[in-house]
């Protein structure tokens, strides 16, 4: 299966969850860019919901993971945490900000 950017999102948006609010990555609005490199290559850009989140590591294990159990466990992941924009609950999807109670 050749990689696409909607199949990495959709990919991310099903399994990579925020361990502290229990919300996938996509619809939180924590997932600003996917880049391609190559045949076996991603980048991948995003924040978190605050600076000094504990649970990078966490996130991005699971980013790299569910990204090589779909696509093949020779894919080089490489996900960068960024904070430009900074994130606001006004990323969030609709879905997500009703979720949390956030309308």
């Amino acid at each position: 299966m050749g990689l696409e950017i909607d199949s990495i999102r959709e990919c991310i948006r099903e399994n990579v969850i925020d361990p502290e609010l229990g919300i996938n990555v996509v619809d939180l609005g924590l997932l600003y860019d996917v880049e391609i490199r190559g045949e076996k290559s991603v980048h991948i850009e995003m924040t978190l919901t605050t600076m000094g989140c504990p649970l990078y590591d966490v996130i991005e294990a699971d980013a790299t993971r569910t990204l090589q159990e779909r696509f093949g466990d020779d894919l080089a992941v490489d996900v960068e945490f960024v904070f430009d924009p900074p994130w606001n609950p006004e990323m969030m999807s609709e879905d997500a900000r009703m979720e949390l109670g956030i309308f």
